[in-house]
């Protein structure tokens, strides 16, 4: 039989950097970012939305810094957090060098909008260098530098990683390269075409988003199409998907992108067919209270939750654990056998059982856990 690919792609030789105690770049996984909403002066609510991103599978936060007061607050956050913190800076370079100071696992600089950037790299290098901080260079479509906006136009694909490399190459005369970088976009396919341009000319760590991606679903369709179009090309070494929502949506969002593209271990997965006219059960009920039944379940288990007999027998054997429905009963599998048919009252909490029975065994035989996510698939 011919074998089936595990990955689209081998990943891009980039160089690696350690974002406190993320490696990002190399043979690294790929990580998922988020970033607090909470002002960050208030600490108390930053650190506990912090531990909520965490919970969620977060691997590194990113917190805003547009006041002294915010500023103030960074060693606090830095220390405690959990997980890597990194300072987002805009306007004030100063803010870059308390950030530094701050302990910050690393620092976000938006070279289009600070003022007199680039006669502060010599500094900033240094001060980097110094503290072991990695710099992430991260070039905005909606805060391009004027002079690549009269050059170009508007901001094209080139005119971003144009950006991007020369900010690089200043920090390269000062033999500072611990950098990350970031072209991002509010439209997918200007946003792929800047970092199929920038992977191309440089091998820093890159850094993935849509910018402004929007409300939940388009955000999340927006951020899906991109990040699939270059992580099964090799691109990418760090997402964060851009909602407006809260950020754990982001984190589940993006930990699922990486799930479906086999870049990170699968949890739970759910295989639900979309129902239709063969239907001879409530999938969507069956469906909703087998996942809500298995929500925390953290062992790589694959439920078949199927309909009708068309498809219903063949995705219920390829699962672990399955049901095909259909006249008022199920038909239950379990690694390919029918180990029992049951009634259709009887289904939900058969398949919770049997789901159990596996992942005691599972963790018997030390299968290592994943994050748990839900699939659907017709």
């Amino acid at each position: 039989m011919p074998s089936v690919p595990t990955k689209l792609a081998e990943r891009r030789k980039s160089r690696q950097i350690q974002v406190g105690s993320v490696a990002v770049g190399g043979d690294a996984p790929v990580s998922v970012q988020s970033m607090t909403t909470t002002r960050t002066s208030d600490i108390g609510a930053t650190l506990q939305q912090i531990a909520e991103l965490t919970a969620s599978g977060c691997q590194i936060v990113r917190v805003a810094c547009p006041t002294q007061d915010d500023a103030d607050a960074l060693a606090t956050i830095a220390r405690k957090s959990q997980i890597p913190v990194i300072a987002d800076i805009h306007f004030q370079p100063k803010y870059v060098f308390a950030a530094i100071e701050a302990g910050c696992a690393a620092v976000r600089v938006n070279p289009g909008n600070i003022k007199q950037f680039d006669d502060k790299v010599k500094e900033i290098a240094r001060a980097a260098k110094d503290h072991g901080t990695p710099i992430r260079i991260g070039v905005n479509a909606g805060s391009l530098d004027r002079r690549l906006l009269q050059k170009y136009g508007k901001a094209t694909p080139e005119a971003l990683v144009e950006s991007a490399l020369w900010e690089a190459s200043l920090f390269e005369e000062h033999d500072f390269r611990d950098i990350k970088i970031s072209v991002k976009h509010n439209d997918p396919v200007i946003m792929i075409e800047a970092y199929k341009q920038l992977a191309a000319q440089c091998d820093y760590p890159l850094h993935l988003g849509v910018t402004e991606a929007g409300p939940a679903f388009q955000g999340t369709i927006k951020s899906a199409v991109a990040f699939g179009a270059l992580l099964s090309q090799g691109i990418g070494d760090t997402i964060r998907v851009s909602l407006s929502a809260p950020p754990a949506e982001e984190v589940k969002v993006g930990l699922q992108i990486l799930e479906s593209l086999n870049l990170k271990e699968r949890g739970l997965e759910i295989v639900s067919c979309p129902s239709c006219g063969r239907a001879q059960v409530d999938v969507y009920k069956l469906a909703e209270e087998v996942t809500a039944g298995l929500t925390g379940m953290e062992v790589p288990l694959r439920v078949a939750v199927m309909g009708c007999v068309v498809n219903g027998p063949g995705e219920a054997r390829e699962a672990d654990l399955g049901v095909a429905s259909g006249n008022g009963k199920g038909q239950i599998f379990v690694k390919g056998e029918v180990i029992k048919t049951v009634p259709e009252s009887k289904i939900v909490e058969t398949l919770i059982e049997e789901a159990m029975k596996l992942a005691e065994q599972m963790e018997a035989d030390g299968v290592e856990s994943g994050e748990p996510s839900v699939a659907v698939a017709g």
